[in-house]
């Protein structure tokens, strides 16, 4: 039987790594030679050289390495070559696509998740329960510790991680190390606030060992797990000499695994379970929601100890609950160990598999794909790129012959993007290798003047206080970093602004969207979710008398399907391009405008919402492009370029309205509170059905709304769109479910009717910075939070008929009128970048009140 393609799918696929811990630095004091071998302490790594598995995996990192097969000559080429690039190589050759992170290990000088991001291009984080309670008792709190005060900021902190920005993929827990599996899911709350005691007599920092208080901690992240859907790693089996061996046996898990209450909640057993690998193949096949993952058996055990595990493990175990890790940590050899293993040790089970005759060829081959990767990403629920499973780009499957320095050396490129105070987006672009070396810890330099532009102009506004004179740092937000889908060999990565590393600078976008987010959190215990819609308009080119005019694709109606089908190939590709940026689209219809398209987007939390949408924009541009089309965002087109065609012309386009429709970048807006949506109203206590908390916030928003307006709708231009009648909200009112208001609550599909879930701005253009315009947002709904502001009536019908119902700015000088009285929006936002938008804003008016044909170029802008 010949098994050439079996050989080759396992070479192929990109690992989910679904078990590691961070890297190191090269001073840290973590000795290298733990990279090898399980042991601890002194006397037993003197005896680490001489077993199996240390003499190979030193022999096995000097091959890749090309370098002396001596443990000294593999730490010489590590530190002459330095640790980012033999990270590289160590990666390039375990071809791993994705690396879930339990960053709770307690390392020396060890390097954080963001770090590890330019590794591979998904990296997720595992929650540690035990570290994450230790750190919250080592807290300091009034009056001491109680379990009730425990029990709930444990809770809360918990429930906060899916939602944050380092949100995480799944819960793990040590318990194996500190009380053993028998894991009691009904623990007393004298026996609970007993351990507590026990715990905190010890004194800081805290070490939790104490079995009635752990199982307490694990049954509480249970509860939390499966509200969420979170599954939970466990450790079981062999580890460092802290562990008593007997009481790792995943069989102890019994209470757990027939408790009803959890018997929906996913558990991994890691590491094989090793020694009782058969045994953990038992729970596997016998109760649904177990799990078993063979990192760390594979590669710290002898070759056919490796292999023998995990046949034990395919004895009774679905292959579909089978997965892989390296459980790499501290030094990136052990990831391409851990790889590199896995490799060889399933391709030998699987091969014996089909000669017994248990799998056929292709079972075999769909069964590496699975373990290797597609039962990861439907597991933890992570979204991986399918091609990366069976890359064209994937390295040389002799990993020896990787040439780093060439990779290094390559033309890739990076764009380095921010946006700008006016809206506009900028890059500058480094190739990948200066990325890599500096870029990425020291920033690219940038002139104080550049948050200082206008639409119109690349010189700073007068009275902004930004010059020529002074140099900040844009600092890649590494977390943001993707590759480009529609650019061959370049990638992107959004930027925060720091007057140096690590010292953020007032004027940043950014960071003034984490200032009041922090203060809503800080007072409120509120995190603000937003999901922006994207109305853009495809212009083609035309010829008339030598000149070029840009004109729409069409003229059809609103949700036309012609209109759809003209243009689907092109919204396909921008589709595809979003989910390969793991970017949610919900969907996507012709507008009521000429050539105008909708894109609606999910929700999220309001910086990733923010990242998102300029993202989106920079897709959707980007492919029209690519097609001969150009995309523009402007608020109103006015179908600008018919204005400059002859009579004789203009009967060709009469059916092409100089009043048609504008262009919106709408946002609907909620707010949660330990991950749930706290907007609603809940048991009918709002006639309106919102609750007391999201009428508060909403009625700042409405409040402030005329001085908003100079954040969302930016440019004068931005005042033509927002007419009566037009479903943009020209009058400072809201609605239920009415699109003539400017605020309108909604109760999408799922929501229990009468209830509302979020409310939607729709007084926001594409002009707008958006972290500009979601902070001015979230400031004004503190505001209302804090002076305890209601809503007024809402208006059901035309807001244009109802008598006494304020006219909100008809144009931005009246919008920043508005804005310089809000001492509100000051506080919050920070006075020198109000003072700085203030000025753009009013070099915006001077400039476009002077140039009247002006705003005839704003399709090549925005």
């Amino acid at each position: 039987m010949e098994f050439a393609e079996l050989r080759e799918a396992i070479e192929k696929v990109g690992f989910v790594d679904a078990h590691a811990h961070n890297i190191v630095a090269l001073n840290s004091s973590f000795p290298f030679i733990n990279a090898f071998t399980e042991a601890t302490g002194t006397a037993a790594l003197s005896f680490a050289p001489h077993s199996l598995s240390f003499k190979r995996n030193v022999r096995e990192i000097a091959e890749m390495y090309g370098c002396e097969n001596s443990l000294k000559g593999v730490e010489e080429y590590r530190r002459s070559a330095g640790l980012e690039s033999s990270s590289l190589k160590c990666f390039e050759a375990a071809r791993i696509s994705a690396i879930l992170i339990d960053d709770g290990l307690k390392l020396d000088e060890k390097h954080d998740i963001e770090w590890h991001k330019s590794l591979a291009p998904f990296v997720g984080r595992i929650l540690r329960i035990e570290t994450l309670a230790e750190e919250i008792l080592d807290s300091e709190t009034p009056d001491g510790w109680t379990l009730g005060k425990f029990t709930e900021a444990f809770v809360r902190n918990l429930k906060s991680y899916p939602f944050l920005a380092d949100k995480i993929v799944g819960l793990k827990s040590i318990a194996a190390y500190r009380s053993g599996l028998e894991i009691n899911t009904n623990v007393a709350t004298k026996d609970a606030e007993e351990g507590l005691s026990e715990v905190l007599r010890d004194g800081n920092p805290t070490r939790i060992a104490n079995k009635s208080f752990i199982d307490y901690i694990f049954t509480l992240s249970l509860e939390v797990a499966l509200s969420f859907d979170l599954p939970v790693q466990i450790h079981t089996g062999f580890g460092d000499k802290d562990l008593d061996l007997r009481l790792s046996n995943p069989l102890h898990l019994r209470m757990l695994l027939e408790d009803e209450r959890f018997s929906k909640c996913r558990v991994v057993l890691l590491h094989a379970s090793y020694p009782f690998s058969k045994e953990a193949s038992y729970l596997a096949s016998v109760y649904p929601q177990v799990y078993l993952d063979f990192g760390l058996a594979v590669p710290k055990l002898s070759v056919q100890g490796m292999i023998s595990s995990v046949k034990e493990l395919l004895e009774l175990a679905p292959i579909k609950k089978v997965m892989f890790s390296t459980d790499g940590y501290a030094f990136p050899e052990t990831y391409f160990l851990g790889a590199k293993k896995a490799r060889e040790c399933l391709f030998s089970v699987l091969r014996d598999a089909c000669i017994d005759g248990d799998l056929t060829l292709a079972e075999a081959v769909e069964a590496a794909k699975d373990i290797f990767a597609l039962n990861a990403t439907m597991f933890y629920k992570i979204n991986v790129d399918a091609n990366a499973f069976s890359s064209k780009d994937t390295v040389s499957v002799n990993p020896v012959k990787i040439d780093s320095r060439a990779l290094e050396n390559s033309s890739s490129l990076v764009r380095v993007i921010w946006v700008d105070t006016s809206g506009q987006h900028r890059c500058r672009v480094v190739p990948v290798k200066r990325f890599g070396d500096i870029v990425r810890k020291n920033g690219v330099g940038l002139t104080h003047a550049s948050m200082g532009m206008s639409s119109a102009s690349d010189c700073p506004a007068d009275e902004s206080g930004l010059t020529a004179v002074g140099e900040i740092r844009l600092m890649p937000d590494i977390t943001t970093r993707k590759k480009i889908p529609w650019m061959e060999r370049q990638e992107m990565v959004l930027a925060d602004m720091h007057l140096r590393p690590g010292e953020p600078w007032e004027y940043c976008p950014r960071e003034a969207l984490r200032r009041v987010l922090k203060v809503l959190k800080d007072e409120f215990d509120l995190v603000m979710d937003a999901g922006f819609e994207n109305e853009f308009v495809l212009l083609k080119s035309v010829s008339w008398e030598g000149k070029e005019e840009w004109v729409p694709v069409d003229s059809t109606p609103y949700c036309s399907t012609a209109a759809f089908d003209a243009v689907s190939p092109i919204l396909d590709e921008i589709v595809a391009a979003l989910h390969s940026l793991d970017i949610t689209v919900e969907q996507v219809h012709a507008e009521a405008g000429k050539g105008q398209f909708e894109l609606a987007m999910g929700h999220t939390t309001c910086p990733l919402s923010a990242d998102n949408l300029i993202y989106t924009r920079e897709v959707i541009r980007a492919i029209a492009r690519k097609h001969g089309l150009l995309a523009t965002f402007v608020p109103k087109t006015k179908c600008s370029a018919l204005v400059n065609l002859n009579l004789k012309t203009f009967s060709y386009f009469s059916r092409l309205a100089l009043d048609d429709i504008g262009s919106g970048s709408h946002v609907h807006i909620s707010l949660l509170r330990n991950g749930e949506n706290v907007f609603m109203a809940s048991g009918g206590s709002s006639k309106h059905g919102i609750s007391s908390i999201g009428e508060e916030f909403m009625a700042g928003v409405l409040h402030h709304l005329p001085s908003i307006l100079a954040f969302t709708a930016p440019i004068p231009n931005s005042y033509d769109r927002i007419q009566p009648n037009t479903w943009s909200g020209a009058y400072q009112c809201w609605g239920k479910e009415n699109r003539e208001a400017p605020l309108r609550t909604a109760c999408p599909p799922g929501i229990i009717n009468g209830l509302v879930s979020n409310f939607e701005i729709k007084s926001f253009d594409a002009c707008a910075n958006p972290y500009l315009g979601l902070a001015a947002i979230g400031a004004a709904g503190i505001d209302g939070l804090r002076k305890h502001l209601r809503l007024p009536e809402p208006v059901d019908g035309d807001p244009s008929l109802c008598a006494n119902l304020p006219r909100l700015p008809k144009s931005l000088p009246e919008s920043l009128k508005a804005l310089k009285k809000d001492s509100v929006l000051e506080d919050l936002i920070g006075e020198k970048l109000l003072v700085a938008i203030k000025a753009v804003r009013k070099a915006e008016i001077d400039y476009y009140s002077q140039n009247k044909e002006a705003y005839k170029q704003l399709i090549h802008r925005y």
